[in-house]
């Protein structure tokens, strides 16, 4: 071994295919996910769980732009051919309703990842995903899994650097933070997806059929009454993102750009919050 230099970690194949424990642990160690991370977490949670009334109703907005994402909401597939109810719009009821469930999912994001029954849960929603482990089955193939993750880490890291009152390396912390757990969370849908392991297939852990939400007959998330709600100042017309209004000016003199450079701008999604709150 070469003198300063730290020797090399064995990692067991077969049990990144068969114990999860053991994958999350080299993914951790990997991604250098420390107590650091888990730290920024828990302490800027409550700015996040601030935005996710926004970023649910930008993510469902960006996911109805396109027939083949939305037609997973009418058909439970996304490789389904049929033509899409051109109706189908951000307030639809089949819309509402998985509205409260990623708002209760994003809500997860911000509990305490040190528990293995965290990543477990991350690991089953992945799960849900491939048609196993519900009595209605869920087919979403993963390239619009993949982009739906990284569009919700870009919101998110956009959302946070734009914040007005947190300082620089709090907001790098939390970025850092939250994007570990998504690429986590990236690795635990792909699992599903990919034929990696397939020898070890008989040693892989068998799902069982629970109602969504739930964990080993727990109830994981919150209940919908409990989600992050809409606060008023977004209902009245305030950037979600930066706080301020259309016309408020910033330190530098200049107001509130809102996100008028994206698809999904502040003004659709404001409005569809106000919608919502009514």
């Amino acid at each position: 071994m070469i003198p300063g230099s730290r020797p090399m970690k064995h990692i067991d194949r077969k049990d990144l295919y068969t114990n999860l424990e053991a994958r999350i642990q080299y993914l951790h160690t990997f991604l250098d996910f420390s107590s650091n991370d888990i730290e920024a977490l828990i302490w800027g949670s409550k700015y996040i769980k601030q935005l996710i009334p926004a970023i649910v109703n930008i993510v469902y907005h960006k996911l109805l732009q396109y027939d083949i994402t939305a037609r997973a909401f009418e058909t439970r597939s996304t490789s389904y051919e049929g033509p899409v109810d051109p109706n189908l719009h951000d307030n639809s009821p089949q819309i509402l309703h998985r509205k409260m469930f990623l708002r209760a999912y994003l809500a997860k994001l911000c509990s305490d990842p040190s528990t293995l029954e965290f990543w477990e849960y991350l690991d089953k929603v992945g799960m849900m995903h491939v048609g196993r482990g519900r009595e209605h089955p869920l087919h979403v193939e993963y390239v619009h899994i993949g982009a739906c993750l990284s569009f919700i880490q870009d919101t998110i890291t956009e959302a946070l650097l734009s914040h007005p009152r947190l300082r620089m390396d709090k907001k790098i912390a939390l970025v850092k933070a939250i994007g570990k757990v998504i690429w986590v969370q990236n690795d635990l849908f792909a699992k599903w997806y990919v034929r990696d392991g397939e020898e070890f297939r008989d040693e892989m852990e068998q799902p069982e059929f629970e109602k969504e939400g739930y964990l080993n007959g727990k109830k994981i998330l919150a209940d919908i009454e409990d989600a992050p709600a809409l606060n008023a100042k977004s209902a009245a017309g305030v950037c979600p993102f930066t706080g301020k209004g259309s016309g408020d000016a910033d330190a530098t003199g200049g107001t509130c750009g809102g996100c008028a450079d994206k698809d999904d701008d502040c003004k659709t999604v404001v409005a569809s919050q106000t919608s919502e709150a009514k």
